[in-house]
């Protein structure tokens, strides 16, 4: 019977409204949740770490205590971009594996890990750090189509994870694309080869999710992923009301229903009064033109983001036909961050000022090979055009990175902004953005001892009042 891993509180929302939910509107409903019978909550990782110091002004890592001290029966679980960890960049080992230990010690029970890639190499150690402390690790292969992404390439990437001791193969859909058969084949063929747990993360961004859970439901995944409707669908995934429904009755899984009702009409609530401006139609309509474009839920709200920004929102389909020359010209990288932004980047560029005439610094990063290996080989011109003679790198990418650990806790410690052990971690990933949260939290911490000292000032003031007034009336 299949067991089903819960989105909502973090790839939903990421998909649909940018990742902006915040912390205040997940609590009302996190003991619910905990009341399902969920496998799993993913509620951390991917986006929400930059988004929660960046525009939501709150803390990442609080945010992950305060629902771990509310959900006390259902595990949680986190994305994690191998040696990206939350960010868009590789991080030194000293950092991936001082990030996973905290990580696991503030609520993490499941690390799911992937590279955007699928260079194994990139993800080593965090596997290997998590696996230390005692975690469950999901080695997840990003799924993409194209010439060399056949069914013998996803079997050696699997052989490549399990080799790491990973607990469960994710098959990590991030566009919605994977056809029910493809994806029953796929299942099927892993289990057969390799006795190892299978889990299907998919979106319903190409209208065939329901239909591809059912069949590797049929076909023996173990774990599918889905989310809360009205927090799902479109470009996050499949609402576990409609997969419920779809399933045979002798292989759906065993959730109370009822309660799912009832976090069913807080979302509806919340998302209408609170984050209707959010909600793009073109994020929420299915749309069949993935299986072309293959660009996943977050990355299409950012296109759309990012053109309504520089007023070319009428350039879109522009972009979306340009997203696959680009990846084909780059070698046929999977669409998931940080790959899907450096694609999308380059497809805006290239429409709004010409092909190639500007080249982003990722891309340029990307061709040296600091990402890791493509799947393919990039374009002869456009290696040409970036590397101007030189040869890319082969080593692990990570490998020519120093240590920073140490010389992140001294800055922060320098500035003052030093008050737990995570901040160390936070500054580490994102610099500016969390010096930026960090003098907010200051600035707001200073107010709150402000308020604090005026309430006390007040309460003794009343007092001094009152017993005034008693001697007065004792005389």
């Amino acid at each position: 019977m299949v067991q089903i891993i819960d989105t909502t509180l973090r790839d939903a929302h990421q998909s649909l409204i940018a990742t902006r939910l915040r912390t205040e509107d997940m609590i009302p409903i996190a003991k619910v949740i905990d009341e399902v019978g969920f496998y799993s909550l993913e509620v951390w990782g991917g986006a929400t770490f930059d988004a929660c110091i960046r525009y939501l002004k709150e803390d990442p890592w609080e945010r992950l205590r305060t629902l771990r001290r509310e959900i006390r029966k259902t595990k949680l679980q986190m994305l994690l971009r191998g040696q990206n960890l939350v960010g868009y960049r590789h991080y030194p080992d000293d950092v991936v594996e001082a990030f996973v230990e905290k990580a696991y010690d503030n609520g993490i029970d499941i690390f799911r890990v992937f590279d955007a890639l699928n260079d194994v190499r990139n993800m080593r150690t965090s596997i290997r750090k998590a696996k230390s402390v005692g975690a469950i690790v999901q080695g997840a292969i990003s799924y993409t189509v194209s010439p060399v992404h056949t069914l013998e390439y996803y079997l050696k990437v699997t052989e490549e994870l399990l080799a790491l001791e990973v607990d469960v193969i994710t098959i990590k859909d991030m566009a919605g694309i994977l056809r029910p058969h493809i994806g029953a084949e796929l299942v099927r063929t892993i289990k057969k080869e390799f006795n190892v747990p299978v889990n299907v993360h998919s979106h319903a961004t190409g209208g065939v999710a329901v239909a591809t859970y059912v069949e590797v439901v049929k076909a023996g995944a173990d774990f599918i992923d889905t989310a809360i409707s009205p927090l799902a669908f479109g470009t996050a995934q499949p609402g576990i009301q409609s997969v419920l429904y779809a399933l045979p009755d002798d292989l759906r899984p065993q959730i109370n229903e009822r309660v799912i009702h009832e976090i069913s009409k807080y979302l509806k609530h919340v998302l209408f009064e609170k984050y209707a401006k959010l909600l793009n139609p073109r994020v929420l309509l299915p749309n069949p033109d993935v299986v072309v474009h293959q660009i996943p839920g977050g990355m299409l709200s950012n296109l759309v983001a990012q053109l309504k920004q520089e007023g070319a929102l009428s350039k879109l389909d522009a972009v979306l036909e340009e997203v696959p020359r680009v990846r084909a010209d780059l070698g046929y990288p999977p669409l998931v961050t940080p790959l899907s932004q450096i694609v999308g980047t380059q497809a805006v560029l290239n429409v709004l000022l010409g092909r190639y005439k500007v080249i982003a610094k990722e891309v340029r990063d990307y061709v040296k090979g600091l990402y890791g290996r493509p799947p393919a080989p990039i374009k002869e011109e456009i290696k040409r055009m970036v590397l101007k003679g030189e040869e890319p790198i082969t080593v692990r990418p990570a490998d020519l990175l120093e240590p920073a650990l140490r010389k992140c806790e001294e800055e922060v410690a320098r500035k003052g902004y030093l008050r737990k052990w995570e901040d160390v971690l936070t500054y580490c990933l994102f610099p500016e953005a969390a010096e930026e949260f960090f003098k907010y939290r200051e600035e707001k911490l200073s107010q709150a001892s402000k308020e604090q000292a005026i309430r006390k000032g007040m309460s003794s003031l009343g007092s001094t009042w009152t017993l005034a007034w008693r001697l007065t009336e004792w005389d």
